[in-house]
């Protein structure tokens, strides 16, 4: 098998073959797909109390007051970027449940780890200097921690991490979730160091030029991992890709605070930081084209057995067959486009199983092949039914 592209799975694996299609009419409704990942939910659950800390850390230093307008003001910048995350990763979603999960260790985790290490580091050595303590410890403290997140969603979650793309969408939502609670702290601090107008001034400078700053710095973190998972390595042989891509992050991080620090914060951002968002953004629209020719590849296997036809596999792995796919399913009775969605979602998660069959890597990628094969051919007979 010959693969396109260094971002293909270059690991030959000996997936199942794939049956013929059966008739088109489904009696039943396909069941849910359900997946693992109980060690995140006990995480999740530590993260409770650490919670609750983190709470009383802010009402007590900052007020009540000023923490619920920090607050307030913070949840714009991550619902914004929660939102363009998930247009990203629309058509072969990942659980809802390990997005909030990702969101959550930044938030939370993260943060704690971060504010931890900074109380250590002031009682060891009395509190180093601010130019240090911004370029250097931050950098390093604050994308190990929400590089810890990456680790734990690459170990306990593999199934849903299926290259790049998952792992820019991660660490997207990690990086979001930190920069949140971060945000909080400083809305909150300008609230009660300058009143309004230092918040409006804080609120420019963090939510509306630099949304995405910390999104951007642990995305390295998270397409590095997703190449170890293109490859199928476990998880101590991802390291080998992660630690470049962290290092990466750090650097990227160092660079964003000293651009404050030691030079004119407003010449950087438009000679460096805007270069390198742009070159963020086509870097994900590069990665979903890769995706796009894995989909057509995967399903164009399925449609040599019989199950979608050539135009079908086409549709379903283009943007442009999307659009007019779902543009036509609002046409039908009833406006079926919301049936047409998940067929387009379901055959591209099909897609993403045979992948992981190819490598051989996921136990469960025969069941799931059926499941979802199951509900394409549901999908299908919903959407051509007189």
């Amino acid at each position: 098998m010959s693969y396109p592209s260094p971002l293909s799975q270059p690991s030959p694996g000996q997936p199942a073959r794939i049956s013929t299609t059966p008739p088109v009419a489904v009696s039943a409704a396909p069941p849910r797909l359900r997946g693992g990942g109980v060690a995140l939910w006990i995480v999740a659950a530590l993260l409770v109390p650490v919670l609750a800390l983190l709470v009383l850390y802010f009402t007590r230093f900052l007020g009540l007051a000023a923490s619920f307008t920090g607050l307030v003001l913070a949840a714009i910048p991550f619902v914004v970027v929660w939102f363009v995350v998930r247009y990203i990763d629309r058509w072969e979603p990942e659980p809802r449940r390990l997005l909030i999960f990702a969101a959550a260790w930044g938030a939370v985790a993260s943060v704690a780890i971060a504010l931890g290490v900074d109380l250590l580091v002031t009682v060891v050595t009395g509190g180093l200097p601010d130019a240090v303590s911004s370029v250097v410890q931050a950098p390093i403290v604050e994308e190990v921690a929400k590089g810890l997140g990456v680790l734990l969603l690459y170990a306990f979650a593999r199934r849903f991490f299926d290259g790049p793309v998952d792992g820019i969408v991660y660490g997207a939502l990690i990086g979001a979730g930190f920069a949140l609670t971060e945000n909080v702290q400083y809305f909150a601090i300008g609230y009660l160091e300058g009143g309004p107008g230092e918040v409006a001034t804080t609120f420019f400078l963090r939510a509306v030029l630099s949304p995405f700053a910390h999104v951007m710095f642990t995305s390295l973190t998270g397409f590095a991992f997703g190449l170890a998972a293109r490859r199928s390595l476990r998880t101590g042989q991802a390291l080998s890709y992660a630690v470049p891509g962290l290092i990466g992050a750090i650097v990227l991080h160092a660079v964003w605070n000293g651009s404050a620090t030691f030079f004119n914060f407003f010449e950087v951002y438009a000679t460096l930081q805007v270069p390198l968002f742009v070159a963020f953004i086509v870097g994900i629209l590069l990665l979903r084209r890769e995706e796009s020719r894995l989909t057509r590849a995967r399903l164009g296997e399925y449609a040599d057995a019989g199950w979608f036809t050539p135009q079908e596999v086409e549709m379903l792995a283009t943007a442009p067959g999307r659009r007019s796919a779902v543009a036509w399913a609002r046409t039908l009775r009833g406006d079926r486009s919301g049936i047409m969605n998940s067929f387009i979602v379901d055959a591209t998660a099909l897609a993403a199983a045979r992948q992981r069959a190819l490598s051989g890597r996921d136990p469960h990628a025969v069941a799931t092949e059926r499941q979802l094969l199951e509900r394409t051919t549901a999908a299908r007979a919903a959407l051509l039914a007189p």
